[in-house]
């Protein structure tokens, strides 16, 4: 189709970030006050593009879901964690996939590297396993296959475009100096005069085919370098109409202009960015300039590639080294602090691979005896990861028949040691500055889980093995020591055992005021595993004792023992003591909480404490305010405050509340004290907050009470209370929009009349 065709494409991606016990998110304090980072650059980035407003400089004129006009790849880890974490954003991402696909018969979403992996520095069994878990994934999730996938750093090899070509893969996407040479095509169909390409001379606009060694072949874009780089790095989102100046005046009447960001920029790197974006994929939706949207697949479709083109071996858009970022001290880094290096990143990814050569040689000695064909199983495996096939279904299909339950679990911890010594080569563990932040603890974090798993299925011991590596890297902070300074004070308490993990549950189920009578039972949870805790008969005021059942997820059997928590008398709930008792054991094995767990594990107990005694606080508080409301006098002669208010004040967020929701008619004067203290008050975005919450609720509601909704915000704005309206505005968008019952409730809420 001729005409003016733009796609925007952005890179969604989080580093795994998963306890590989656990299977959950613990907190990390760099991203607080969120709990972590995939909570807060969902809250910054992901949910302001699936609801991005769109204003006449004053009102709402419409709340878009970018992910419909875009083209996007986001992470399968990342995915897992919103699935179950955000399940509004992540109906968002798979409803705007379904809209494009039946606009344009093709939808936005392609595939990406499962681990986000350097597939050019994988082995061919990892690149297989990568690609397949990809692509199970994307098919579970967005319900059809993949027609393109993003490479991790847009790093690729040759054999990396071969094998996503047998997989079915259509297209991917690399940076314009990605490309080595570029042809004609002769007469016959073959390619001519074949030219040097580089970042001058390339044209953008067009897909190329990448013929293989093997006898197929993949087509390729190219995105538009400079565009991308002033989205990234440059301020063009600083306004909408700014952004779409420049991309209506790059748009060419033939072909198309493609730009690819990671895409954090839109909201995370550069606030507000996500209405930007909006602003200027609501002029291309309308034709403005000539301009339509598109995607990749849908003008591959329309526009089959008529020129080819030779890569860069072992290049990537990130590194302008290669892939050296990821395995050597290249110069590239983020922040460029003087007198740092990067030389932790060659003893670091070597003694990563070391480990992973043990285990896969251990996996496949091993595996034969399992599995059918142990090779096989593991690119497979995927299927029971993405819930395509259940793990009885995965067992006929790749366990060698008549394993006994014992052999049978030793296979499935054999796989699980798989994906987490994977998890382990997730490219951010090597992109950034230094071997103590975040990402590298936890791919050694992943790498330990792995090995205890290999030990588990008798391998030896591989700790020495890395340890031998790691101790030659050392922290830009001196502070943070050597590789095995950080291995032994950061990475090693990490590791679950059967103690630790029952001195979290019993914590937990005491901070959520959840511990069991006597005689009764408890569980508590995680994604990865779960604890049955029964208690017994007779208990004492600070000693608690029962038996414990431990199952883990994609393994079968349980863990069993019995234990003992001997509650401190001062020092808190972490510093009591839990003894495990395990079958055919004489001794009990000790676990002091507050010693032995790492600081994430510690953090979240807290939390779950917080979130009890602060609920129930507040429940307090509105209990005693509903009473206590009826009780604030009206002001004497020459009173200019009330009697006390300093207590009255402590007191703030409850009376607000009593008077927002209608429970109280008060006088001037109290109207007048809350207006006046809540200007500052530590307390008032916890009231937003707490107020946005039950215009959730009304909306929500079978029958929604409009008239109350304007009451509730008529009130609060008589106080100077400003709710949080955003959840609120986006419900009334997706689910009451053209309902004549709404329109003042939706006028009230801050949408234009129309």
């Amino acid at each position: 189709m001729d005409g003016k065709q733009l796609c925007i494409h952005g890179h969604f991606y989080q580093p795994p970030r998963e306890d590989p016990w656990m299977d959950t998110i613990f907190p990390e304090g760099s991203a607080a006050p969120a709990r972590h980072w995939n909570e807060r650059i969902c809250a910054e980035s992901y949910a302001p593009l699936a609801w991005a407003r769109r204003t006449d400089g004053a009102r709402i004129i419409e709340i878009m879901n970018c992910y419909e006009w875009m083209s996007f790849n986001f992470g399968p880890t990342l995915l897992t964690w919103m699935q179950h974490q955000a399940p509004d954003i992540y109906a968002r991402v798979l409803e705007g996939d379904r809209a494009s696909l039946a606009r344009l018969g093709h939808g936005n979403a392609i595939a990406q590297i499962y681990h986000h992996v350097i597939m050019p520095l994988a082995t061919d069994l990892e690149k297989r396993a990568e690609i397949a878990w990809a692509l199970a994934d994307f098919s579970a999730r967005f319900g059809r296959k993949a027609e393109g996938l993003w490479l991790s750093e847009a790093a690729v090899d040759t054999r990396t475009l071969e094998l996503l070509a047998e997989a079915g893969v259509k297209f991917t996407i690399l940076a314009p100096r990605q490309a080595k040479e570029v042809a004609d095509l002769g007469p016959e169909g073959k390619a001519v005069n074949w030219t040097p390409a580089d970042e001058a001379n390339l044209d953008i606009h067009e897909p190329y085919l990448v013929e293989l060694p093997g006898g197929k072949s993949i087509a390729v874009y190219f995105y538009d370098g400079p565009l991308s780089q002033a989205v990234a790095f440059e301020g063009l989102l600083r306004h909408g109409d700014y952004f779409w100046d420049r991309l209506s005046g790059l748009a060419r009447q033939e072909g198309l202009l493609a730009l690819a960001t990671d895409g954090e920029t839109y909201g995370h790197h550069f606030k507000f960015g996500e209405m930007a974006l909006a602003h200027a994929l609501a002029q291309a939706r309308s034709g403005v300039d000539g301009v339509r949207l598109t995607n990749y697949a849908a003008y591959l479709a329309e526009n089959p590639p008529k020129r080819r083109a030779r890569i860069h071996e072992n290049s990537s858009w990130s590194c302008a080294h290669g892939v050296e970022r990821w395995r050597s001290d290249c110069g590239c880094a983020t922040e460029h602090k003087p007198g740092w290096n990067q030389r932790w990143r060659g003893p670091l990814r070597d003694g990563l691979r070391a480990v992973k050569t043990r285990m896969d040689r251990h996996y496949l000695d091993l595996g034969q005896t399992l599995f059918m064909d142990a090779e096989d199983a593991l690119v497979q495996y995927g299927r029971v990861l993405s819930g395509l096939l259940d793990a009885k279904g995965f067992e006929r299909e790749h366990f060698r028949k008549g394993l006994s339950a014992a052999r049978r679990d030793t296979a499935w911890k054999l796989l699980n040691m798989q994906k987490w010594a994977l998890s382990s080569f997730a490219s951010c563990a090597w992109f950034f500055d230094d071997l103590g932040r975040i990402e590298p603890l936890n791919a050694l974090t992943f790498a330990l889980r792995a090995m205890g798993l290999a030990l588990r299925t008798g391998l030896d011991d591989l700790e020495p093995l890395l340890l031998s590596h790691l101790g030659q890297a050392s922290s830009n902070d001196p502070a943070l020591g050597s590789g095995h300074d950080l291995w032994t004070r950061e990475i090693r308490p990490r590791r679950e055992t059967t103690e630790s993990i029952l001195a979290q549950a019993l914590v937990r189920l005491w901070a959520e005021g959840r511990l069991p009578a006597p005689g009764g039972s408890a569980q508590v949870s995680w994604p990865g595993l779960g604890v049955t805790l029964r208690l017994d008969e007779a208990e004492t005021p600070n000693e608690l004792a029962g038996t414990a059942s431990i199952t883990w997820r994609h393994e079968s059997g349980s863990d069993d023992c019995g234990w003992k928590w001997e509650r401190a008398n001062g020092g808190g709930p972490l510093a009591g003591c839990v003894q495990v008792k395990h079958a055919g054991k004489a001794k009990a094995v000790k676990c002091v909480p507050a010693s032995y767990l790492a600081w994430g594990k510690r953090q979240d107990l807290a939390l779950a404490w917080v979130r009890r005694a602060e609920a129930d606080s507040w429940a307090q508080q509105c209990a005693e305010a509903s009473q206590g409301a009826h009780l604030f006098l009206p002001y004497r002669e020459a009173q200019t405050t009330q009697t006390g208010a300093e207590r009255w004040g402590r007191l703030w967020s409850a009376l607000c509340w009593q008077w927002i929701m209608g429970e109280v008619v008060p006088s001037g004067d109290f109207l007048n004290f809350l207006k006046d203290l809540g200007q500052a008050h530590p307390e008032r975005a916890l009231l937003a907050q707490r107020v946005g919450e039950a215009l959730v609720a009304l909306l929500a509601a079978e029958a929604p009470d409009y008239a109350e909704l304007r009451r509730i915000l008529e009130r609060a704005a008589t106080v100077g209370a400003e709710p949080d309206l955003w959840p609120a505005q986006n419900l009334c968008w997706s689910r009451l929009r053209g309902i004549p019952a709404s329109r003042e409730a939706a006028l009230a809420l801050g949408f234009a009349p129309d």
